[in-house]
């Protein structure tokens, strides 16, 4: 007798209903376990996700915007007309007031809808006049010595994921916590 004879069993009648059985138990087990989860970290409204959204966006873009002012505002208006922007003195100024004044509008949550159109201009022209010859990659590690890791220009990946962040904050709203909410809330 070979070795497959030997050792092959003919199927069973019930096997189908057993393997139904015990892939119904392994599903409650699954059912289960995933409920556990779901105990650890409740579920909050859907508009709290909100939140990190507008603490990220909104103090990325005042941290962008105050650097500008900390190195110097003429320094910067030197940059933009490098890059050979059109009325560079009032484009370098609009850029720091859209980062300051944008920034400090979606932290505090407030009308994020007509802060996001000048912020995402921002982002564009960053995109299109410094970002893409860059690539997409925003982290380009070139080489690490004993000072350290030496990194190339950025791509435009941290512009559209400010983007994204953006657009999300419009169709999401401004969430709770935000001053929308009160300016908007009825009185008595």
């Amino acid at each position: 007798m070979d070795f497959l004879a030997a050792n092959w069993r003919a199927p069973k009648k019930n096997a189908g209903a057993r393997n139904k059985l015990r892939g119904a138990r392994e599903t409650l087990r699954m059912n289960a376990l995933l409920a556990r989860c779901a105990r650890l970290f409740p579920s909050l409204p859907p508009d709290w996700a909100a939140i990190p959204l507008r603490l990220i966006v909104g103090f990325g873009f005042m941290q962008h915007g105050i650097a500008k002012l900390a190195r110097g505002a003429d320094n910067f208006v030197g940059i933009v007309h490098a890059l050979h922007v059109p009325m560079p003195f009032m484009m370098a100024w609009a850029t720091i007031l859209v980062e300051v004044l944008g920034g400090a509008a979606v932290l505090a949550g407030l009308f994020i809808p007509l802060a996001s159109i000048p912020m995402a201009i921002v982002l564009l022209v960053a995109i299109f006049t410094v970002h893409l010859p860059n690539g997409f990659s925003s982290i380009k590690l070139q080489s690490v010595t004993d000072a350290g890791a030496h990194f190339g220009q950025p791509g435009y990946e941290t512009d559209l994921l400010y983007l994204a962040a953006l657009i999300a904050l419009v169709i999401l709203g401004s969430g709770p916590f935000a001053v929308d909410r009160w300016l908007l809330k009825k009185r008595p």
